[in-house]
């Protein structure tokens, strides 16, 4: 693993795209910044986290995705990993939001964010980005956010864990092929609110009860209807209120 540290930077998973197009690079090589000025979420959203208190990285993944109906994979090795990460240092209730956010009891308090690009030889290059609420305590306009440190009442060492889930990824990437079922049986059992029943609110705004089931291969979420169907929902179509 090479690791690239950044005092700042606008976006790692940017630096990393950027660095990959223009070379070959090391698989598993990571880049980790002290502030990142345009943070990206999900859908377009901003990641924004006080300078220096949190793990900021992204992470090259080569030779894994074979094709465009694996895509969903990376989410399911990249979810997982940072969990068992984070269970080593007993971080407690820990769940995963679909399709990304890393949570602790109803808190958010780390996001995922993957982008794949298909080179000219038709190599996947995965660039998963990880923003994870560490050391940081001032959550004031964001109710629904914490970090380690708010959560277990101490500081932890960003690196250490930086390490820790890049390991677990490697790992789990290597054994893949063998492990795949259970890691996905590990990724659904670990789902966010999954068999409670939950409001939602579709891509209309229309406010529908219904309860996670599951996650189909390629990323939609499975949810059980009223009239005890199951429809999939992909990420613009649903969200959940909680």
């Amino acid at each position: 693993m090479k690791l690239i540290k950044l005092d700042a930077i606008d976006s790692t998973n940017e630096f990393l795209k950027g660095l990959s197009s223009n070379q070959t690079i090391e698989n598993f090589t990571v880049v980790t910044a002290e502030i990142q000025t345009k943070g990206k979420g999900q859908m377009g959203a901003v990641w924004v986290s006080e300078p220096s208190k949190n793990l900021i990285m992204s992470v090259l993944v080569r030779d894994f995705l074979i094709n465009n109906n694996q895509i969903f994979d990376i989410n399911i090795v990249t979810a997982v990993s940072v969990i068992q990460a984070l269970e080593s240092y007993n971080i407690p209730e820990l769940s995963i939001k679909w399709p990304n956010d890393i949570m602790s009891y109803n808190k958010k308090i780390g996001g995922v964010l993957i982008e794949n690009s298909i080179k000219s030889d038709g190599d996947i290059i995965s660039i998963v980005g990880l923003g994870l609420n560490v050391n940081q305590i001032d959550f004031e306009h964001l109710p629904k956010a914490s970090s380690l440190a708010a959560i277990c009442n101490t500081s932890f060492d960003k690196e250490e864990i930086l390490l820790k889930i890049v390991e677990e990824l490697e790992r789990n990437i290597q054994f893949w092929n063998q492990n795949k079922d259970s890691l996905w049986e590990y990724f659904t059992s670990r789902l966010f609110k999954i068999g409670i029943p939950m409001p939602f609110a579709d891509g209309n705004q229309q406010n529908f009860m219904g309860i996670i089931q599951g996650v189909s291969a390629i990323g939609k979420l499975q949810i059980l209807l009223e009239d005890d169907s199951i429809s999939e929902f992909d990420i613009k179509e649903v969200q959940m209120l909680y």
